[in-house]
This record gives C-alpha cells, structure tokens and sequence, in this order.
C-alpha cells in the first residue's frame, strides 16, 4: 500500500469513526497497518488507534498501540513524531492510574531538544502530568501544571486545551473542597463549547457537563445535577464512550445517595464498578467503593462498610492515591469510635493525619485543614493554596509557605 492510498485509508477511518461506525474505522486503519510500508502513514494511523481505544476505555489496547508509535517515531528519527508518541504513551498509563509512570513520560517529552509539535503540544504534556499529580494527591504540582498547561491554551489561542484544562480544575477543586470553583471552572468549559465548540467532538460537551454535575451535587443542586448527568450521560451512550459511562453512574449513585435512595444508589454503584473494571479505572473503583461504604454506614450495616473500605484502601495505596486514603481512614475513625474500638481508632486517627502531612492538605496561615469542608481557597503564583479569607486578613505580601511573592495574582 502506497503513501497516498494509505492517507485514503486513513481518511475513510476518521469518517466511519466520526459517524460511530467504530469498529469498522478500527478494521480500516488494522489493515493500514498490516499492508501499508509508508512509516509516516503506520505513525498517523497509529495516532488514530490510541485515540479510538482511549474512547472506547480499552486502555491496555492504548498502551500496546502507544509502544508500537514509539518503535515507528524511533525509525523515521523525526523529533516531532517523537514527542507526540512519548506523549500518547504518558496518556496511556495516566488512564491506567500508572501515575508516576505517566510523570516520567511527561517528564521525556519536555526534555526532548526543541521541536515544532513543542508549542502545539506543550499544553497537552503539561495537562497529563497535571492529571497525574492530581491521581497522587500532590496538589500544589497538580495546580502548577494545570497553570502551565492554561498558559499555552491562552497563548496559543487553544480553545480545545482550554476546555480540557478547565475540566481539570473543576474536578481539582472539587477534591479540595472549594465548591464554588468546582462549578466555575467545568462552567467556563461549557461556554467554550458553545461559544467554539461548533467543529469539535461532543465528547467536550459530554465531560463538561458530568463535571458541572458533580459540582452541582456537592452544592446540594441535586435536580441540576441530574440534569447535566443526563446530558453527558446521553452523548456517553451515544459515542460508545464507556469509561465516561461509568463516571456519570457513579455520579447517578452519588446523587441517588444524597437523596437518601440508598435503594437506587446501590444498582448504580455496581454497574459503574463493572465498567471500571472492566476498562482497568482503579481510582475509579476507589470512588464507588467509598461510595457503596457511605451507603452501609447509612443502613448501619457497619461489617459491610468496613469491607467496602477494606477493598478501596488496598486500591488507593495500589495507584498512589493519597486523598483516597485519607478519606477511607476518616470513615474507618467514624465506625470505630461508634463502636468504642480505642486501638483502630487511634491507628485511624495517625494515618489520617499521615495523608493530610503527605498532601498538604493544610491552610499554611491558620493551620487548619483545607478539604474538610466546603471553603474559598486561592491559590498564589507558587500554587500553594490558602483559605481566601486567611489571606484577606493578613495581607501577606510572600507565601508563607516558600516565601515566593505573592503580589502578582495566580490564575486559579
């Protein structure tokens, strides 16, 4: 197969999969691989294969494709076709929750030498080592990515990247509790789709409005909750999407529970654990595990919820994740002091405070938590984050944690 008969390949692929014949576009850009000896062609019909299987949440499918592009990029020995190859293999383990794996991988992108694909996908390298922080719990780093990854959006006129990074930020400050920027921010992302969106997959729509959701549900919105689930919930159905699939039944559960349906709630835990199964989303099967815990803490069904908890913690200390834990072991205090338990109690009680040092989840001004419940955060230039009014009242003019300056406002 020739250079231009593989870019017709390629093409029809992109339409039947544009039009949601996907197994079709797969057949097409499989056989692209099997017969084309054009290495620019297998590189970009590779590209494709990474997409359509991240989409589909065949994750272990992405990985195998991202290696095979990177072999491809090594024998064309082209900078570019590098970077975007590290890049799609840095997205591949973030959806596997291979987090420090992915950190690495970002990290390889952004020591490559100077390339032209650098400006176009800087952005991108920056969002997924965000994501990946933020999967560890390590929020300052998160949040310094998360900015740099705006700052190319903004000056590269990237409206795509911004709506992703805004997304981002929504589920960020939803992990710390700051329910007003939990909205503003998957908002922001809404406006960008209207606004540009028009060219664009509905997938930007689609996360969206699962993020608003959640936000809205925090809030106690629970009707507009429901209503952008639906939503997002619909496009998810529509576009085969099945790990946004799961989100939107774990955030169903999530309001069923809020509700006190624990009778719907618990049918909504299990079908979204199944997909996250299913697709390998680990931190994913943390979330409706806490979930299905709080549930049998409401019914009083305490062994069952320590289970659940059980379950969830091995998971949360598997992928790294530190807010989890936290969580866990603040529910596991909750039982253990409801049954007069001293010694797990106590154990529970030096883990917590071991998540909160290893977050630093802890306002650096009054020393209180941040993230025990809903409060204003801002965040200064160096990305460390304070309660607003700590910093409205005392006025400081450097972070009191790295002593940077903060006279100039952060973006987030």
């Amino acid at each position: 197969m020739g250079q231009d008969q593989t870019k017709q390949q390629i093409t029809k692929g992109l339409q039947l999969y544009q039009s949601n014949q996907t197994e079709k576009a797969l057949q097409v850009w499989t056989k692209v691989l099997e017969k084309s000896s054009d290495l620019v062609g297998r590189f970009r019909v590779l590209g494709c294969l990474v997409t359509a299987h991240s989409e589909m949440g065949r994750y272990k499918e992405m990985l195998k494709f991202a290696v095979v592009q990177i072999d491809t990029a090594r024998e064309l020995e082209d900078a570019d076709f590098l970077l975007e190859s590290y890049l799609n293999l840095a997205r591949s383990n973030e959806k596997l929750c291979e987090f420090h794996k992915t950190i690495s991988y970002c990290k390889t992108c952004l020591g490559l030498p100077g390339t032209r694909a650098a400006t176009q996908l800087g952005g991108q390298v920056s969002l997924s080592m965000g994501n990946a922080f933020l999967g560890l719990s390590l929020f300052q780093k998160a949040l310094e990515s998360f900015e740099k990854a705006l700052r190319y959006a903004h000056n590269n006129d990237d409206t795509m990247l911004e709506c992703r990074v805004c997304c981002s930020l929504g589920s960020f400050y939803a992990q710390v509790k700051d329910y007003e920027k939990a909205l503003f921010f998957p908002c922001k992302a809404a406006e960008l789709v209207n606004d540009y969106g028009k060219g664009w997959s509905l997938k930007y729509r689609a996360m969206s409005q699962y993020h608003m959701a959640v936000a809205y549900r925090l809030l106690g919105h629970l009707g507009s909750a429901m209503e952008c689930c639906e939503e997002s919930m619909k496009i998810a159905l529509q576009h085969g999407d099945r790990p946004l699939q799961a989100l939107c039944l774990l955030c169903f559960a999530d309001i069923h529970r809020s509700r006190g349906d624990l009778e719907t709630a618990f049918p909504r835990y299990d079908s979204a654990m199944s997909i996250m199964t299913e697709i390998g989303n680990r931190l994913g099967q943390v979330q409706v595990l806490l979930g299905v815990a709080k549930c049998w803490v409401a019914r009083k069904a305490l062994d069952k919820a320590l289970d659940a908890i059980e379950r969830a913690q091995d998971l949360a200390e598997e992928v790294g994740n530190k807010l989890g834990q936290l969580k866990l072991h603040c529910l596991s205090e909750s039982i253990y002091r409801s049954r007069g338990l001293q010694r797990e109690l106590r154990a529970h009680v030096v883990r917590f405070h071991e998540c909160v040092e290893e977050t630093e989840l802890y306002c650096g001004l009054c020393g209180e938590s941040i993230g025990e419940k809903n409060s204003r955060l801002q965040a200064l230039p160096c990305s460390h984050i304070f309660h607003l009014r700590c910093l409205q009242n005392n006025g400081t003019r450097s972070c009191p944690n790295c002593h940077r300056s903060s006279m100039k406002p952060g973006f987030v």
